[in-house]
């Protein structure tokens, strides 16, 4: 029986970027399907679940936030900068580029893109919420550059704001969450428990 995992995420998450190739291994070798969910997590999921915006966080939390990360980053080999120079950054137009490259190629080219949007900002210090960063994104993993413009339809904005929606109706709270068979399991850490779940 073939699995269909729900991957809710936000294209500037560092969590995002630290699983996202080992997560695509996971689904390959599991032989399972994936639908590619970007979410706005911090303007409609985090004050409906009770999440702060990161310059919001307690000071311990953010330095601790930082610890983690260096520490996954070491551990994953996933070249990261701590502060990457355009980060805090807006990810709806990054999510929306995605969601078009869904509908325009499928879920591999979208979990491409995807990978690729995570990168810029972690490992490339590229601003997402440029236009002409996109473009040359799109360009670089050979996808259609109409892509770009149908990211600004009505009908990738309905998609967004529904998978949004999907996303607290299915009680995630942060990101990267996966949901297979309506289980929640949530950040990258929790990737064996996925693994595990496929294989049953």
């Amino acid at each position: 029986m073939s699995h269909t995992v729900d991957y809710y995420f936000a294209p500037q998450s560092p969590w995002a970027y630290l699983g996202h190739q080992r997560f695509q291994t996971i689904l390959k070798n599991a032989g399972a399907s994936v639908r590619v969910m970007p979410i706005d997590l911090g303007g409609k999921v985090f004050p409906i679940s009770g999440g702060l915006p990161l310059g919001q966080r307690a000071p311990q939390r953010q330095a601790y936030r930082l610890t983690e990360i260096a520490r996954f980053s070491k551990w994953l080999g996933a070249p990261l900068h701590l502060k990457p120079t355009f980060f805090p950054v807006s990810g709806d137009d990054a999510a929306k580029l995605i969601i078009a490259v869904d509908m325009a190629a499928g879920a591999a080219a979208a979990m491409k893109i995807s990978g690729a949007v995570l990168a810029a900002v972690w490992s490339q210090q590229r601003n997402i919420a440029d236009e002409k960063t996109l473009a040359e994104l799109l360009t670089e993993h050979q996808l259609p550059a109409g892509c770009l413009e149908q990211s600004h339809s009505q009908a990738v904005q309905v998609q967004y704001e529904k998978y949004t929606q999907m996303a607290i109706d299915a009680g995630v709270f942060g990101a990267p969450s996966y949901v297979l068979d309506e289980e929640i399991f949530w950040g990258q850490d929790r990737l064996d428990f996925v693994e595990r779940a496929l294989a049953k």
